[in-house]
């Protein structure tokens, strides 16, 4: 049998939930997990129970707020760099015809 580890699922979970074609049955899942009282550990018990409940929770609520941030950080990158990037590059070039000089170095 293959070795079981906390941090497998944890992979397994983080990359079903960036896959586009997984990620909204993964959010149902997770928050119908949450709201069902059929768990691995059941509510009733006290702490056992809603410490399942907490993991899946922060696993949700972190990998979505990383989602998030990555989509608007690449927004921002995206909308900014396009002008940017043409700016930088015409005062590059003004830049670079006013201080080059082309000499041709040779052996001695």
């Amino acid at each position: 049998m293959k070795n079981f580890s906390v941090q497998s699922i944890y992979n397994w979970y983080r990359d079903a939930i960036r896959n586009p074609k997984y990620r909204p049955w993964i959010i149902v899942g997770s928050v119908a997990y949450l709201l069902l009282p059929f768990d691995i550990s059941p509510d009733l018990i006290p702490i056992v129970g809603w410490l399942d409940d907490g993991i899946i929770a922060g696993l949700l609520v972190a990998e979505i707020s990383q989602m998030m941030l990555e989509r608007l950080n690449t927004s921002n990158t995206a909308g900014t760099t396009s002008t940017e990037n043409t700016e930088a590059t015409r005062t590059a070039d003004a830049t670079k015809d006013a201080t080059t000089v082309d000499i041709q170095a040779e052996e001695v």
